[in-house]
């Protein structure tokens, strides 16, 4: 998967599909400037924004929002030491309670 900016690929989703920057600002219920900041990467993407965006322009949701979390968890982890063990131990704390909660 690229690493790039979430903000950049809507960006290249709305440019893709030649629709103006106030068009998607009203379905997303945000003023154009906000949208603009958005894509620009100075103000985060609102993680109730992804369905709407992944219906606009026919995209799958599911990578919209590993997009979304992946830089959420980089972000927290960025600074930290063990980084790479704590990913691996979040892993393996989310087989646990799948499995934990699949069985209630």
């Amino acid at each position: 998967m690229q690493t790039e900016n979430l903000g950049d690929y809507i960006r290249q989703l709305r440019e893709q599909a030649e629709m103006p920057l106030r068009k998607l600002a009203a379905l997303l219920d945000i003023d154009q400037s906000t949208l603009s900041k958005l894509e620009r990467g100075e103000r985060p993407v609102n993680r109730q924004m992804l369905p709407i965006i992944a219906k606009t322009f026919n995209v799958d949701e599911k990578d919209l929002i590993i997009k979304f979390m992946s830089k959420q968890v980089a972000y927290q982890l960025v600074d930290e030491k063990y980084a790479k063990d704590i990913l691996t131990a979040a892993e393996q704390e989310i087989k646990y309670l799948t499995k934990k909660n699949g069985e209630k």
